[in-house]
Parts: structure tokens; sequence; C-alpha cells
């Protein structure tokens, strides 16, 4: 019998920890070779941990919640050379002794509480009879060793059985009451993270934030106009987002500052546009990045946009579709924003918010007209960029928006 270690794999240098997430085997069951086997989740992503051989899991070192770093041991699997697998319907089956250990791991048993009041030791032999083999057994049956049934009703809804590395199950003393009107739950790393980064923002930053608005309805027409043809030939949704992108992308040019990052007392110039994209997930913001954006099209920007929403959702989004943006976009108007003032993603110096479209009357030409407006916000550093350079930037994007035929001039 050989045991191999399961370990953390590399993290990156700008991540020291992470957390293990969930374990998806328990202590003697058989895993496949690369079967998923532990989830880790870092400040950014979830990490997928396979089984580098077929064995037994025969123990983990790190339980779920804790933090673990590069190269930790996991856990440890058992690789038996005797090992006989026998195939029935291209299905592997496990020799009968490694059946009768997975038996037995599935075994339920219920700890002796001594310290509990009678009312809870009732509830103990509720529990003990319900994981017996009669699972008939009805209320009336119980009652004959309680004084009142109302009581288990009450405490199976509060009280919390955990199940132990052993098996075996016992009572979390953390019991919740149903007047409570409170719930406490940790930070998940990634939510650390934005709160650090962002307080790193406030402190390292002098952020000021500059408005302007624009008329949508020439973007709205192109939209209307080629959204069926769009959809038929590249097989995807045409939305705002690689409008602003591109337009975002001329103004970055014509305004390089804004494509800067700051690096203690240096200003770094990028000759390339790497857009970052804010997306709204379960597990917290994350900004994707559109890698050479001025080289993509907008069926490109379009079907990685939804690319980096679906992984992302998942957690399974790679660092490096994390890492070396130098200009970020987000759109708060699909949750309804009509005014934001986003924070910089450092290291940039940048980012442009977007809102909720809506028509408002404005004056064309001295007459009162409806129009779909969106109002848009840009957030910048006042260290690196002046109040005229920001002022311009956006101005441009909005004569962009207002005119997209520019992008071809």
């Amino acid at each position: 019998m050989k045991d191999i270690k399961l370990l953390v794999p590399d993290l990156p240098e700008s991540i020291s920890t992470a957390i293990l997430l969930k374990w998806k085997k328990k202590c003697g069951e058989f895993v496949k070779l690369d079967e998923i086997l532990v989830e880790i989740e870092t400040d950014k992503i979830i990490l997928e941990i396979s089984a580098p051989i077929a064995g037994i899991l025969h123990k983990k070192i790190f339980l779920e919640g804790e933090l673990v770093k590069s190269k930790d041991i996991l856990g440890i699997i058992q690789n038996s050379n005797n090992q006989i697998i026998l195939k029935e319907k291209n299905k592997p089956v496990i020799i009968k002794s490694i059946q009768k250990n997975l038996k037995q791991s599935k075994k339920l048993k219920l700890h002796n509480i001594t310290h509990l009041s009678p009312s809870n030791r009732r509830l103990q032999r509720f529990h003990e009879l319900h994981n017996n083999k009669n699972r008939n057994l009805n209320l009336k049956e119980i009652s004959k060793n309680t004084k009142n049934i109302s009581n288990i009703n009450h405490f199976s809804k509060n009280l919390d059985f955990k199940k132990n590395e052993n098996n075996s199950y016992q009572l979390n003393l953390s019991i919740k009451s149903h007047n409570d009107n409170i719930q406490k739950i940790p930070m998940s790393p990634i939510r650390k993270k934005i709160a650090e980064r962002l307080s790193l923002t406030q402190k390292n930053s002098v952020m000021l934030t500059t408005f302007n608005e624009v008329n949508m309805s020439s973007i709205i027409k192109i939209k209307n106009k080629y959204c069926d043809f769009f959809q038929e030939k590249y097989n995807i949704r045409l939305g705002y987002m690689s409008f602003f992108v591109k337009a975002v992308i001329e103004a970055l040019k014509k305004f390089p500052i804004l494509n800067s990052s700051k690096e203690k007392d240096t200003i770094i110039y990028h000759k390339f546009y790497n857009i970052s994209i804010a997306v709204s997930t379960s597990r917290g913001l994350l900004t994707p990045v559109l890698k050479n954006a001025q080289n993509m099209t907008m069926s490109d920007i379009e079907k990685k946009i939804k690319y980096f929403s679906k992984i992302g959702e998942s957690g399974k989004l790679q660092f490096e579709d994390l890492q070396d943006g130098t200009f970020t976009i987000t759109n708060g108007g699909i949750f309804g924003s009509l005014f934001s003032t986003p924070i910089i993603n450092p290291p940039q110096v940048a980012i442009l918010g977007m809102n909720n479209i809506q028509k408002r009357p404005i004056a064309i030409q001295d007459k009162i007209k409806i129009q779909p407006m969106m109002y848009l916000s840009l957030t910048y550093d006042h260290q690196i960029i002046d109040g005229q350079q920001s002022i311009k930037f956006l101005k441009y994007i909005v004569e962009i928006l207002q005119d997209f035929s520019k992008i071809m001039l």
C-alpha cells in the first residue's frame, strides 16, 4: 500500500492563501484518476483539484473552511498495487474488501449526549429510532417515551446535527432560536479581497468623478437595425457593451494618460488596450480582461463577455483572465443605477461607469424632444490625471456614441 499526497497547486505570487471550500469525497471512499476531489477558493477564483491516482481517500489533513497555501498537503490517497478492479457494463466495481469498508463508513451513529435536558434526550431517542431499519415508526409510538410531542417538533427545527470525520453525528451546541433576528456569516475570500482593494484604493489615490450624458438614440437605432443580422451571422446577441468598448479604445488613443497605471512614483504608459469588464456574480464582483481589445471585432467582444459571465458565475475563471487590465468599464445600469461614482481598479488610474437608459425631455435645436439618455461617470486619480483631460476624454466618448460613424473615420 503506497500513500500519495494530495497537494495544493502553485498559487500566483499575488495570492498568499486560499480557503478549502469543499471535499467531494469522504474518508474511506474510492476515487478515480483525475476525479475532482477538492475545491479551494482564492480571492479571485475557485480551483478544482483532481486526484493524481486512483485509490482510497485515507486521510484529510485540512478540513472545509481552513486556510491553505501553495504545496500544502490536503490529504492522503492510498494506492494499492494489488487492488483488483472488475468491470461490469463498462463501470468499475471495487473489490469486496473495499466495498465492506464503504458500507461501514456509511453507517450512522449518534453520540450519547448526557448533558442535554430531558426533552432534548427524547429528541435524541427520536433520531436513534429514525435511523433504525424500521423507518415506519410514527409519532404515536415515539410518544410512549415522551411527555410532550410538541417538544420534538420544536427542537427538531432548532437543533443542528453535524456529521464528523468518523461518520457519526454530534449535536451542534450553537442552537438557533426562533427568536433570533441576526445571522452571522464569515466573509468569503473574494469579499475580503474586494474590501482590501477598495480600502487600498481609497488610501492611495485621490479619486474624483466627472459626469456627462449621452443620447443613446443613434446606438439604439443601429442595434435594432442589425440585431437579427448580427445574431444570425455571429450567433451572439448585439449588446451595448461592445459599442462602449470601441468608443473607450478610441478615446484612450487620444488621451493615453487614462490608459496608464501607477507604480509608486512612476507612471507606466501602455501601448495596448486591455479593457477590464466588471461582471457581477453570486460570489462578488469580478473584472475579467479583454486582452488587446483594439484587435477585437464587436462580435469577439460580445462573445468574450458572455464567456466571462458564464464561467465567472461558476467560479472557473483563470488567473490570467483577471490580470493586466489597463482601463475598466462597469455597467450599473443593468441593475437600474441612474448615477454612480465607481471606484478605481488599482493599479489603473480611471474607470468608466455606465448607467440606466431613461427617456427624458431634452432640447434639440431649440425644440423639446423625448430621447433615451444615459448618464456616464468617469472616476479618475487626480494625482495622475488633470480635470481637463478627464472631462475632454469623457466628452469624446459621448461624441463617438452619438455618431458612431466616427469609429470608421
